[in-house]
């Protein structure tokens, strides 16, 4: 919910939260309620995408469409949005690249790839979920990958200890153990994991495949999911490549040499990279490439899309 910028642009907004997910949104509405908000300006209203979701962005009293989700949903936005030329602000899907090259810290590659992975049990967009490795770095990558993942706890996330909680659903739970097995189908090697845990709960093992090629649908299609793979290149140009064929292009890491980091970054077709450990911050525009979205959130950026620009003459 891109919330920073309806207000400071003078907009009133309709919320339509994830149907899985409404609890944050509705302490949120208390909040605003709290605060003093003059009536009418945020409101929220629950219930289904395709049906709440649907009838708001079809609506002639709606300007903007704000959506974070699938590419799938995003596209029949589109549709929607095209009766009316409503104006989108889309951000998508993503299957994005964690570059490493040599000389540079692989711990912090692996590091930075898998903790987007691990975060919210995979279920966000912009994760890191292909780590590219020299291939004469394979060996050490994988133990690297062990070492990090060994004290990986999954479990109730109210403990203070669980790094990893359930999937929000049975249904992208049996989704993510689809494309686990469409991975062993394809060829690709189950390096760690791969499996749903035996206790009560939509809990998966974090997992992670080697001898992946980028052809491959796990390589290719956004598993929303703790699920990493490792794709080996030989020369930098070939990482370049293998990182940038894909449809999505939300997010991308680099992390090696200076110069040579800079280099892969600058060639990477995705709207954010984070180069050696970088992060964002809320001044920095967010948002993809091709079908990962169109628009910005964050930063002046993201507010211009909640404008419409007026020359006055006279």
């Amino acid at each position: 919910m891109d919330k920073e910028h309806f207000y400071p642009a003078g907009n009133t907004v309709v919320v339509n939260p994830a149907t899985n997910t409404p609890l944050t949104a509705i302490i949120y509405a208390e909040i605003i309620e709290e605060a003093g908000l003059p009536k009418g300006v945020f409101n929220l209203v629950t219930g289904s995408g395709s049906d709440t979701g649907d009838y708001l962005t079809k609506h002639p009293d709606v300007a903007v469409v704000s959506f974070t989700g699938s590419t799938a949903v995003g596209k029949g936005l589109y549709k929607n949005a095209a009766t009316s030329v409503k104006k989108l602000v889309l951000e998508l899907g993503g299957k994005s690249p964690m570059v490493y090259l040599k000389g540079g810290d692989l711990q912090l590659a692996v590091r930075s790839a898998a903790s987007t992975v691990l975060d919210n049990q995979g279920q966000t967009c912009s994760a890191l979920t292909r780590l590219l490795v020299p291939k004469d770095e394979l060996e050490r990558t994988k133990e690297v990958i062990q070492d990090y993942y060994k004290d990986i706890k999954v479990g109730d996330p109210a403990e203070d200890d669980t790094r990893v909680g359930p999937m929000v659903s049975e249904d992208q739970m049996n989704t993510v153990l689809d494309y686990i097995q469409i991975g062993i189908d394809e060829g690709a090697n189950v390096f760690l994991g791969g499996n749903r845990l035996n206790r009560k709960g939509y809990f998966i093992e974090p997992t992670v495949f080697t001898d992946v090629t980028n052809d491959m649908t796990i390589a290719q299609e956004e598993i929303f999911g703790p699920v990493l793979v490792v794709i080996t290149y030989d020369t930098q140009e070939e990482a370049v490549k293998i990182a940038n064929d894909s449809s999505y292009g939300l997010s991308g890491g680099v992390v090696g040499p200076e110069k040579e980091a800079m280099e892969v970054a600058r060639q990477l077709k995705t709207g954010n990279v984070a180069i050696n450990g970088g992060s964002s911050t809320p001044k920095a525009p967010f948002g993809g490439y091709k079908q990962s979205g169109i628009g910005r959130e964050n930063g002046l950026y993201g507010l211009e899309d909640y404008l419409e620009v007026k020359a006055l003459f006279k």
